[in-house]
């Protein structure tokens, strides 16, 4: 059976995510106690363990709080962790680890942080991706260069297609507006757009397939004429359009 995932807004336009299964509960990034521990106790859950994604305090800040109200065992990058709360459990990229009794491998997504990764677990099909691939759009280059950040997508969309993207923002009106100004004949992209403001889709999770067909950060080829750059590396283009919503 997959792992049951429960979305969690958090702070302004935040996620943390909770995984649940084989009697243990996982929770991915912790921007804030109060919501977090109020879904835990409606479902009669107890958390066991916090896995980090990256340094940044939205992601990191809430993880004394939960630690000390529940026990929950902490797991982060080895290598950043002199950036992260105390790691019971460091891991580094290309490690597997068990979340909830399921194998998860580590992914090096670095490109917005030095030292970002990601949570694959392909018997479910979910991916946490916090601020590297996120919803329509993709986290922005505070510590590495376009080329580390098309690095870090290009593993993320070697997944499959069904895996669940699950992000650490809700910047779909945002990213939705960037990603119609740069490709405003792609239907796939309206649709989304259209389902997400009717409330028929949530901004996130979406799946990889989803992701491929609509954010302009996996949609290099599809756009590297329109922008004028049809002989340059799919860095560059991803590093044009990445500049491109920036100024946006």
């Amino acid at each position: 059976m997959p792992l049951e995932l429960v979305p969690i807004r958090c702070l302004t336009d935040n996620y943390a995510w909770l995984v649940h299964g084989n009697g243990q509960t996982a929770l991915i990034d912790a921007p804030e106690a109060a919501p977090i521990l109020a879904e835990l106790a409606a479902r009669g859950w107890s958390l066991d363990m916090i896995a980090i994604t990256h340094h940044h305090a939205d992601h990191i800040q809430a993880v004394p709080e939960l630690v000390a109200a529940s026990g929950a065992r902490v797991t982060g990058n080895a290598d950043d962790a002199a950036r992260l709360p105390v790691l019971d459990h460091p891991v580094r990229p290309g490690d597997t680890l068990a979340i909830c009794g399921e194998a998860a491998s580590v992914i090096d997504v670095s490109g917005h942080t030095i030292g970002h990764i990601a949570f694959h677990l392909p018997q479910s099909a979910m991916v946490f991706t916090a601020d590297s691939l996120m919803a329509l759009g993709c986290g922005r280059l505070f510590e590495g260069d376009a080329a580390m950040m098309w690095a870090s997508l290009s593993r993320l969309n070697a997944l499959p297609g069904e895996t669940l993207v699950c992000s650490g923002h809700d910047y779909c009106r945002g990213n939705g507006a960037f990603a119609l100004s740069v490709d405003p004949d792609n239907a796939a992209l309206r649709q989304r757009l259209d389902d997400t403001a009717a409330g028929r889709r949530p901004c996130a999770p979406a799946t990889l397939a989803d992701e491929r067909a609509t954010n302009p950060f996996l949609r290099v080829e599809a756009l590297r004429a329109s922008l004028g750059l049809e002989d340059a590396p799919d860095a560059a283009v991803f590093g044009k359009l990445r500049q491109m919503k920036d100024g946006f």
